[in-house]
């Protein structure tokens, strides 16, 4: 860590002196774990666009292809594991130092890492819920079915076809998504979705007013790892600044919210959080440290 990012880190920590801080969380925090992100450190998309929930309603051809890529690259979500900026986050709010936590990630590491009360924002990639009849079920459940009726298609992966992408989703040849087969709801054979949140789609109303609400018992926000690229996370940033609310930001690159930002640290989450929690003495002693 270089000297100018270490004072930055203490500014960050003067700024926990005002009262409980709001953490919001976006796909940088997660790199660290081996899940992609969205974005470069210009904000541009890394990649072409991810599925919306338009073409995904809209197209059978479409849902093929989600759940043929979706399949494989899930095993990357459901294998990792917290690293060191998910554990510090929980540590802080071990501490009391925060009155809230909201990822944009959909990954439940913040969850595995033992936060409480998280709001997952965009939903959860471990769940499946039926359009039609709206039944929430596991995506182990979801995987299984997918496996007993497309026997060995696991094996693209050690065969060396499909390339990751962020939030589970992989990179396959058009002529093998032909041939995969999707299964509906087991209750009312309805139209089987993640839960999460599409590009296109909402967040749930109630969902979005709750996490906003928290920023009224809140000093200031910290966001980690987002681009703010996306609206419903930049609304926290407008949201706080109406508020008079100070905004710290730190994640690599540049950011949608830089203009607002009181603070902003460009610099690895993984350096900039540890060396927080240790410098407010947030730290678990029963907690070994990461590596």
């Amino acid at each position: 860590m270089t000297p100018a990012v270490r004072q930055q880190t203490r500014a960050l920590s003067e700024l926990f002196a005002r009262g409980p801080v709001l953490v919001l969380t976006g796909a940088g925090v997660s790199t660290d774990s081996g899940i992609p992100d969205y974005r470069d450190a210009t904000g541009r998309m890394r990649h072409a666009s991810p599925m919306t929930f338009q073409r995904f309603c809209g197209s059978l051809d479409e849902r093929r292809r989600y759940w043929a890529r979706s399949h494989l690259g899930w095993q990357r979500i459901a294998l990792a594991r917290p690293n060191p900026t998910h554990r510090a986050v929980a540590q802080l709010q071990r501490a009391g130092r925060l009155s809230g936590v909201v990822t944009q990630n959909v990954d439940g590491l913040h969850t595995a890492a033992g936060t409480r009360d998280v709001i997952d924002l965009h939903g959860r990639l471990d769940t499946v819920v039926c359009l039609d009849c709206g039944v929430r079920r596991p995506r182990l459940e979801l995987g299984l079915r997918l496996d007993a009726v497309n026997p060995g298609f696991r094996r693209l992966l050690d065969e060396g076809v499909a390339t990751h992408r962020p939030d589970g989703d992989v990179v396959i040849p058009d002529d093998v998504v032909s041939r995969f087969r999707v299964v509906d709801c087991r209750r009312c054979e309805g139209t089987l979705k993640p839960g999460v949140v599409f590009f296109g789609e909402h967040v749930p109303a109630e969902r979005f007013r709750a996490a906003l609400g928290l920023l009224d018992r809140s000093a200031a926000l910290l966001v980690l790892g987002s681009s703010l690229m996306v609206g419903s996370g930049f609304r926290f940033v407008t949201a706080a600044a109406r508020r008079g609310l100070p905004v710290a930001v730190v994640t690599r690159g540049v950011t949608r919210g830089d203009r607002q930002a009181t603070l902003k640290i460009d610099a690895p989450l993984g350096e900039v959080l540890p060396d927080l929690v240790l410098a407010m003495g947030a730290r678990d002693p029963e907690v070994a440290p990461a590596g």
